[in-house]
């Protein structure tokens, strides 16, 4: 029992290590970037590309790393479930929103004019 938490606390820890390894390699790309303007911009765009893709290669191997395979391997997976519209049902769709929004601004207008009406002719005139 103790060695499984022994080696999860080492597990972390290296995960730790391994995850501030990243931020540092990351942080070294943009670093050079902008540190080094005097370079032909493709030696600074692929100084920085590089160090996000070792950058990704080290977080890659840490447990968050694996979690996050892992959602992106599910996430795939849900999608392929998805059951998309097809453009005939898209288009009628959005013909529905468009007049839906038209007629509520139509609405809304006139509950707009009538209020206006109603306060500033009305009301407003009885107590002169």
């Amino acid at each position: 029992m103790n060695t499984k938490v022994e080696q999860a606390g080492r597990t972390q820890g290296a995960d730790a290590g391994k995850l501030a390894l990243a931020v540092l390699v990351l942080a070294a790309g943009i670093f050079v970037f902008y540190w080094f303007g005097q370079w032909p911009t493709l030696a600074r765009w692929g100084a920085l590309v590089a160090g996000i893709v070792v950058a990704g290669a080290i977080a890659n191997f840490t447990g968050f790393g694996k979690k996050t395979r892992n959602f992106f391997g599910e996430t795939r997976f849900e999608m392929r479930k998805v059951v998309w519209p097809t453009r005939d049902e898209t288009v009628k769709t959005t013909i529905v929103v468009i007049v839906v929004v038209v007629l509520l601004a139509l609405l809304l207008g006139l509950i707009d004019l009538i209020l206006k009406t109603v306060i500033l002719d009305w009301l407003l005139k009885l107590g002169q």
